[in-house]
């Protein structure tokens, strides 16, 4: 069977349609972080039991995700060739009342408000997330959108406690009425602790965006440049700023030091042929980086972005410093590139963590619990679908 459906076709007469329970909205399926945590959810879940079905606003064939989904045989549904954003949520609404799910949520910011529209007046559930920070997420969606995202649905799943703690205290009425916080986990079984490599090479992840602040990565490392050591670093993550970083990285002369491999999916072994991580965000939500890096068996020195403070104990898995502050961090990468034992030791306590604190297990079950303390009463427990 073909899993990649478009709504706009004759109605669907699948049973694995049919018998939807769970509904997932998402934006697109690309390589980012809220799409490996929803991929996460989805094969962690009894499949057979909730029968999960992903929509996608944006759909794109050859977006890697798709087909990762249809491995799990997840039915994913394009809302079909539409130009307007209306014709997509009268599309989606149609796709609801069709399949009649039990729960739908919205998995990225900017469908919130469609979730919570396509099941108006029905008894659906429905769910929306914030998976950056709450302001970032607002402001990105747009200034009418960007409200009615944060508002609606009334329950919503943020995966930090920082962002949980800024919509809270955030003065505005357009917020959600009742905010949960799960936060993202990984497979374990993709990372694995391996030997250090000989040559010192650190490693960097994320877009090239102004938000995540790389140019205090580079100007740390004008700092490190005189301090006579020999490392080198490497940055994964593609955007708009490639360009301008290079031209700083020139600028300060430390063009040698740090190298741009643009996008790419193999980040365990590039984890594996590291010394360590290196973060520098000021805006960030639970980074999945951060988190796979500790599977890997590797510290992290980060700025205190996010939940970041949380994933790194400051001395025992890595180290946190505040954001913004260039000087501290080259002292704090300084340390670890010069302390080999230091950076052992952290190395192993960060994958203890991983794997106290990071596992699959706990993303669907407290997903699962916010969906019933929201009113789902998986009704269907042991019935046979």
């Amino acid at each position: 069977m073909d899993f990649v459906e478009d709504i706009t076709r004759p109605p669907l007469q699948s049973h694995a349609l049919k018998a939807c329970r769970l509904l997932y909205v998402v934006g697109q399926l690309g390589l980012g972080g809220l799409e490996r945590q929803l991929f996460y959810l989805l094969k962690t879940m009894d499949r057979q039991r909730y029968r999960p079905i992903v929509a996608v606003w944006d759909y794109r064939e050859k977006d890697p995700y798709v087909q990762e989904f249809q491995r799990l045989h997840v039915p994913v549904l394009g809302l079909g060739d539409k130009p307007s954003r209306m014709e997509k949520l009268a599309a989606f609404r149609r796709m609801v009342s069709q399949f009649q799910p039990e729960v739908v949520h919205s998995y990225t910011f900017h469908t919130n408000f469609a979730a919570w529209w396509a099941t108006l007046g029905s008894t659906v559930l429905p769910l929306g997330s914030v998976r950056n920070s709450f302001l970032f997420d607002r402001q990105t969606t747009g200034t009418v959108l960007g409200r009615m995202c944060a508002r609606w649905p009334h329950v919503q799943i943020c995966n930090s406690v920082a962002a949980k703690y800024t919509a809270e205290h955030c003065a505005t009425m357009f917020k959600a009425g009742r905010l949960c916080v799960v936060r993202n986990s990984l497979d374990l079984s993709y990372f694995s602790p391996r030997p250090f490599p000989q040559k010192i090479t650190l490693l960097a992840v994320g877009s090239l965006y102004q938000r995540k602040r790389w140019d205090r990565l580079i100007m740390s490392l004008s700092l490190l440049s005189t301090r006579g050591i020999r490392f080198h670093v490497r940055h994964v993550g593609e955007g708009p700023l490639r360009g301008e970083l290079e031209d700083l990285a020139k600028r300060v002369g430390v063009a040698g030091l740090i190298q741009f491999l643009g996008a790419r999916n193999d980040i365990p072994e590039l984890l594996a042929d590291s010394a360590f991580l290196v973060h520098t965000a000021e805006d960030e939500g639970c980074p999945n980086v951060v988190m796979e890096a500790m599977a890997c068996g590797r510290a992290v020195v980060a700025m205190d972005a996010g939940d970041i403070p949380f994933l790194v104990e400051d001395g025992k898995t890595g180290f946190v410093v505040s954001r913004g502050d260039v000087t501290r961090f080259a002292e704090r990468v300084f340390q670890l590139l010069t302390d080999n034992d230091l950076r052992n030791r952290m190395s192993l306590a960060a994958r203890e963590k991983a794997e106290r604190e990071l596992g699959l297990d706990r993303l669907i079950s407290e997903t699962l619990a916010v969906y019933k303390s929201a009113g789902w009463k998986d009704a269907r427990v042991g019935v046979s679908l």
